[in-house]
């Protein structure tokens, strides 16, 4: 049976697969096995190298990478080595390393990992390179790497297999340095506050403090449904109840969702709660925090993005949701009293694809909402703060004082896309439930993005919890401006995809 299952696979196999497999039992029968335990320590990377060649040049250096090119000019050889840094060029000849080394170190292939020991120097061209003494194959490469001048460029082969992509584009590997430079950048930010990070449940027994449809899972050991998170926020809540102050987390969420350029089903987010503090105080956190990201990861708070300069500077532009939909729809929802006018003017201005419910259960709020969706939402290309939104879709919300039907919420927008959502909290434990039991009457109207009433969190606001201003931050749309990647897929290193078997299936 297995060399019946050897043999269907060796017939899978295509040529360049079948001669490195044979050079590869080819060396572990001369004892030469490059999967056996080996330590290679690097002393330096490329770039280092390169920013340092004066203090380097005619020093040793030990390096390791892999393959990328392989050039033979005869008695002497040049090599593209690339690390996590980018690449350098190696210049390997008989002299250098023996003749018997150099005629083995011809029959490695492109993709092989290996370590590599000699002096810098500066070639007659003036490339910076090593003058190798000493060569060593780490690891055989079995599967050759994508043509050179093609590529890889399949955006689903490229997110299904990241690993490859990463070899083959150095954009990539660049884009990632730099998200991880934009997550530290966000801890320094609120550390240097004296905000606390903290780690809130993964799984719940109830899905909220959000507008989303969750994933749904079972536990054994308890015999119920459980939820993956979709939002932190109340457990942040309570946290703020129990004298922490200020406090985050920032980790994945879970929403049961469609997928686009902008949506993944799991997600990085961070949200962040202030005790004795308001929207406001979130609108100068927000700009300030992404103006310091944006410094770090690029030396500038001016950023191309799909071709166009965004500037994250403070301070942003503030405009009021009713003022967006006045300037770019023409609509004036100051001069609309009643809930039956505003639906007159959902079907007149065709609103139906923005609302969650039917028309006619709609109120004025619903449909102000709807308008600035259609309307104003994808004109905010620099960095916008859009202030006080309706009540009925702010359920967690403070009212502003002097307007009840609207409350102390904003969101912020970048290129036409929702970046942070922040608000003064609401800490009134009668009006929360109030607004809980609305939301569970939005739900069997038809909304099921409505939120769920969780009664501990009602609790927790009965002990009592301070003024707060909070907010929420999409970390992989910030990523994506300050990278420029068009899709959130660009950013996250291994997107949510259909099994390879399923999509071949489909196609």
């Amino acid at each position: 049976m297995c060399e019946q299952q050897d043999l269907e696979y060796s017939e899978n196999l295509s040529e360049q697969q079948l001669i490195r497999r044979q050079k590869l039992e080819k060396l572990k029968k001369a004892g030469k096995n490059p999967f056996k335990q080996l330590v290679w320590n690097q002393t330096h990377h490329s770039k280092e190298i390169k920013e340092n060649f004066e203090a380097l040049e005619n020093k040793t250096v030990s390096v390791a990478g892999r393959m990328m090119s392989f050039r033979d000019i005869g008695k002497a050889s040049f090599i593209d080595l690339q690390d996590r840094d980018g690449r350098i060029q190696l210049y390997v000849s008989a002299d250098g390393v023996g003749q018997e080394a150099y005629s083995e170190i011809k029959t490695w292939d492109i993709g092989d990992i290996v370590g590599v020991e000699g002096y810098v120097f500066k070639t007659k061209r003036g490339e910076i390179s090593i003058h190798v003494q000493k060569m060593e194959l780490l690891t055989k490469a079995l599967e050759p790497l994508p043509e050179k001048f093609h590529g890889l460029k399949d955006p689903e082969l490229r997110y299904r297999r990241r690993y490859l992509d990463m070899v083959m584009n150095q954009q990539v590997m660049e884009t990632f340095r730099k998200r991880a430079i934009i997550i530290k950048s966000i801890r320094e930010f609120l550390d240097k506050r004296n905000y606390i990070e903290v780690e809130t449940p993964i799984l719940s027994t109830i899905a909220s403090g959000a507008a989303a449809r969750p994933f749904i899972t079972h536990s054994n050991a308890l015999n119920i449904d459980l939820y993956l998170r979709i939002a932190t926020e109340l457990y942040l809540k309570r946290c703020i109840v129990g004298g922490m102050e200020r406090v985050y987390d920032m980790g994945k969420n879970f929403r049961n969702e469609g997928i686009d350029i902008r949506h993944n089903p799991e997600f990085t987010m961070i949200e962040l709660y202030e005790a004795y503090a308001d929207y406001k105080t979130m609108m100068q956190l927000c700009e300030e925090l992404c103006a310091y990201c944006a410094v770090q990861a690029t030396g500038s708070t001016k950023v191309v993005y799909q071709g166009t300069e965004l500037d994250f500077a403070p301070p942003w532009r503030r405009i009021t949701m009713i003022d967006a939909v006045k300037e770019y729809g023409g609509i004036d929802f100051t001069t609309i009293k009643t809930d039956q006018e505003a639906r007159a003017l959902a079907k007149e201005h065709h609103l139906d694809e923005f609302l969650k419910k039917k028309l006619e259960y709609c109120t004025k709020g619903d449909i102000l909402n709807a308008a600035f969706e259609k309307y104003a939402e994808k004109q905010l290309i620099q960095p916008t703060f859009v202030c006080d939104y309706p009540a009925e879709i702010s359920p967690l919300t403070k009212e502003k004082p002097d307007d009840p039907s609207m409350t102390e919420r904003f969101e912020a927008f970048v290129y036409g896309r929702e970046l942070a959502n922040a608000y003064s909290e609401l800490n009134d434990p009668i009006v929360q439930l109030e607004r809980f039991q609305q939301q569970a009457r939005e739900r069997e109207l038809g909304d099921d993005e409505a939120y769920a009433l969780d009664e501990d969190f009602i609790s927790s606001l009965e002990i009592g919890m301070p003024p707060t201003g909070g907010m929420g931050i999409g970390i992989d749309r910030l990523i994506m401006f300050l990278t420029d990647a068009y899709s959130i897929r660009d950013v996250i290193l291994f997107p949510t995809m259909k099994p390879a078997a399923q999509e071949n299936k489909k196609t």
